[in-house]
């Protein structure tokens, strides 16, 4: 039987009262299950924490001695007991390390999502599939009129623009993919990375994903037109507002972190309406509960078909 609070929000974030964890906790617990390494997901402090090696270490990187006391580290649909509830780790290719969570208890098996895409990544464990009897999805960009453009096309954009380019992303994820993509469809533009973006790429080659060229920045580099595209953080990003010399663009899937209308690159690392549609095919639910985002249309969409639950 499938238990309508084997998963519910307190001021700490989602927990699992029969397994006493937290998963992905927004406050510091004892015993925190991360699915991935993104901030909004990973916290520092926890004291016992579950997680991917990979995830491990960009957790370690961040947050050094703070980035919890005792680390259960789980290859792919390794099983481990957390009191009567077994968790196992499927892919989600959302990042490197990054993880559903696959629970049981009684019989029932719930699968929390974490951020994940379906679209191709070579830098990252593409998405797995398991059936479950409860799918828990991020519903983030789940509305029906959200449909996320091929990457490639996006990237190639860069080929058109022949100055310097100052792109922003986030370091971790987004960053390593840029790199990976702009090597492969844009391989004349010569790659030079921030400072903090560096040690992130030197983790995924120790997991051998190889990124291709790139180098680290250096301002008398800039400073020639040479199809440089300098790879920054957002805060750096902000901080150049009246760069010149240069073309400004944000990496991102969200509209309003565009630089404007005629300059895009519009690279979502999250499901769109039809990846969450294709998720809940390949799990087979009889439940889907949604957070971390607008769960209305997918309770609209499956009303007469699959009972849908709004988490958050």
């Amino acid at each position: 039987m499938i238990l309508d609070d084997f998963l519910v929000f307190d001021t700490n974030g989602l927990y699992c009262r029969y397994g006493d964890f937290y998963l992905d906790p927004q406050q510091t617990v004892k015993q925190a299950v991360i699915s991935h390494a993104h901030a909004d997901h990973a916290i520092a402090g926890n004291l016992d924490v579950y997680c991917t090696p990979a995830t491990a270490d960009f957790m370690k990187l961040r947050y050094g001695k703070n980035a919890g006391r005792n680390f259960t580290l789980l290859q792919w649909q390794q099983t481990v007991a957390i009191g009567p509830v077994t968790i196992s780790f499927i892919p989600a290719g959302h990042m490197l390390g990054s993880a559903q969570v696959m629970m049981e208890y009684q019989g029932v098996r719930y699968l929390y999502t974490g951020d994940y895409k379906l679209q191709p990544d070579l830098t990252c464990e593409p998405i797995a599939w398991l059936k479950a009897d409860v799918l828990i999805t991020e519903s983030t960009f789940a509305n029906p009129d959200t449909a996320h453009p091929d990457p490639v096309a996006e990237i190639r954009k860069l080929n058109d623009i022949k100055i310097n380019i100052l792109l922003g992303a986030y370091g971790l994820g987004k960053a390593q993919r840029l790199i990976k993509l702009i090597n492969q469809h844009a391989p004349q533009k010569k790659i030079l990375v921030h400072h903090r973006i560096a040690p992130i790429n030197t983790i995924y080659e120790k997991y051998d994903y190889q990124l291709g060229p790139y180098q680290h920045y250096g301002r008398k580099l800039m400073k020639n037109q040479e199809e440089y595209v300098y790879l920054v953080p957002p805060f750096t990003f902000d901080s150049y507002l009246r760069a010149t010399g240069v073309k400004r663009l944000f990496a991102s899937g969200w509209k309003n972190l565009q630089v404007n209308d005629q300059d895009t690159l519009f690279i979502s690392d999250h499901a769109d309406w039809n990846d969450v549609l294709q998720a809940v095919e390949q799990v087979s639910p009889k439940q889907i509960w949604t957070l971390h985002g607008d769960g209305s249309h997918l309770k609209k969409h499956f009303y007469d078909r699959i009972f849908v639950k709004v988490l958050n």
